[in-house]
């Protein structure tokens, strides 16, 4: 709201007050009483409250409706009105966290000044608050892979329910993205989405971080837990949180309340809580570092989101959803990528997913010396498989061995590369790689590779390795 409330038992002061913010321009409503005043507040949140000390005949002065409104809507300049005898009082006030104050009888001028002020101040805290909460990252799912629409498929069962959600997953795969789907697909999609990055707070300001502080000298200053109110609240690497915030953040999740650090009253709060991690939360629950009722309590709905290695397939549209990013958010050249170097892409190692192709292809399009196609030559390759001479070059391991071995180990990795390349698409392998298709099953079998599900995808593999499992 932009409106501004007026509180005080004297009808005359109310009229009065209301009549010159309305010839300035400013809406107003008007309260005589502690139960009108919270009653107005209920029904919308105004941009400025204006506050008498005394209030005749209501249960709470203007000193506990103040308090209540630093406590609840932190966000609301306080202008308090008082008298001559009060001003011991309105300054004790200000130092609860009220704005200013008016003392009767006010002069209009200076009555004018302190309201723009204040008013001024409520639009660059809601300006702030907004800018905190806005859904700064992206949402948008990239791919096409048997892995990737069976995510999707996941998330979409997720989205209009408000259970929690357990994203894991390696480092960099997608798993924020993922989150922000969820939310964007929600009923929550319009509140505030608010990441806690479990890895990057120090241990000993979590607490502040998460639940707030209330300080004599700084008022209220509202943590993660009470931005997100509302909307959802993302955990992201919460493995990483300390064990003494994981006890109170359980009981956040059991009582949907807490106090702020500093503070005595509780604060109640609306969240649906999503989760990430890349590390085993038994592994770590066994070792002491998480809590296993939190585990039980963040667990609900486990959903594992692949690797970039995983769903191979989506390289070249997920390197061509961000050259048009990089294009349109820093002007870089907006270049195709040749078929060579989709070829090498997706028989490259991503130990970084798709924050590292991210990353990599705004490195070749900074670097590049043209705005031609994208070749293998551009690529970045901590090895190169290539000398200078075009001769392939053999890793230590292949030019130990006798050349049927190092044929057979040389067969058998390709061919794996190519398969997952393809998804498991073994047609697709076989046009690829000049064979027919019966032939192509007939070398697999030989080389003891085969083909099962993960992630929903068909992902080749060594059948010996996985007896050894």
């Amino acid at each position: 709201m932009s409106d501004i409330l007026i509180v005080d038992d004297e009808r005359d002061i109310r009229e009065l007050v209301s009549d010159i913010l309305e010839d300035e321009g400013y809406a107003t409503r008007k309260a005589g009483s502690s139960d009108e005043c919270v009653a107005a507040l209920k029904d919308a949140e105004p941009a400025l409250l204006i506050l008498d000390i005394w209030l005749k005949d209501s249960q709470m002065d203007g000193i506990d409706i103040l308090k209540m409104v630093k406590r609840d809507n932190p966000e609301i300049p306080v202008v308090i009105i008082s008298g001559h005898g009060n001003i011991e009082i309105a300054v004790a006030a200000i130092k609860q966290g009220a704005y200013d104050f008016i003392e009767k009888p006010f002069n209009i001028d200076q009555l004018l000044v302190v309201i723009r002020r204040a008013m001024e101040t409520s639009l660059l805290r809601r300006e702030n608050s907004d800018l905190k909460r806005r859904d700064s990252g992206t949402s948008e799912m990239i791919g096409a892979s048997a892995a990737f629409r069976a995510l999707i498929g996941q998330l979409d069962k997720v989205t209009k329910s408000n259970g929690r959600i357990m994203l894991t997953g390696p480092a960099g795969s997608g798993k924020e993205i993922a989150a922000r789907y969820i939310h964007t697909q929600s009923n929550r999609a319009a509140a505030p989405f608010v990441t806690v990055n479990c890895a990057s707070i120090e241990p000993d300001r979590m607490e502040e971080v998460l639940f707030g502080r209330e300080a004599a000298d700084r008022g209220v200053e509202p943590g993660l837990l009470e931005q997100a109110d509302g909307g959802v609240i993302f955990f992201d690497e919460v493995a990483d949180m300390p064990l003494g915030t994981q006890s109170k953040i359980l009981r956040v999740l059991v009582d949907q309340q807490f106090q702020r650090v500093g503070g005595s009253e509780k604060v109640r709060v609306d969240l649906r809580v999503i989760s990430s991690t890349n590390k085993d939360l038994e592994a770590e629950i066994q070792a002491d570092r998480f809590r296993q009722e939190l585990f039980h309590r963040l667990n609900v709905v486990p959903i594992a989101v692949p690797s970039l290695a995983d769903r191979r397939e989506d390289i070249p549209l997920l390197a061509e959803h961000f050259i048009q990013h990089f294009n349109d958010s820093q002007g870089l050249p907006l270049r195709q990528l040749s078929d060579d170097a989709v070829a090498l892409m997706q028989t490259m190692l991503w130990p970084g997913n798709v924050r590292q192709l991210k990353n990599m292809v705004e490195r070749v399009l900074i670097l590049g010396e043209n705005n031609g196609p994208i070749e293998p030559r551009d690529l970045p390759r901590e090895e190169e498989p290539v000398s200078d001479q075009g001769r392939v070059v053999l890793s230590g391991a292949l030019a130990t061995l006798p050349l049927r071995e190092a044929r057979e180990a040389f067969e058998r990795e390709y061919l794996l590369t190519q398969i997952n390349r393809f998804g498991g698409n073994i047609s697709r392998t076989a046009s690829f790689v000049g064979m027919e298709r019966s032939a192509l099953h007939r070398k697999l079998k030989s080389l003891g590779v085969v083909t099962s599900n993960k992630a929903g995808a068909r992902i080749a593999h060594v059948e010996k390795e996985e007896e050894e499992v």
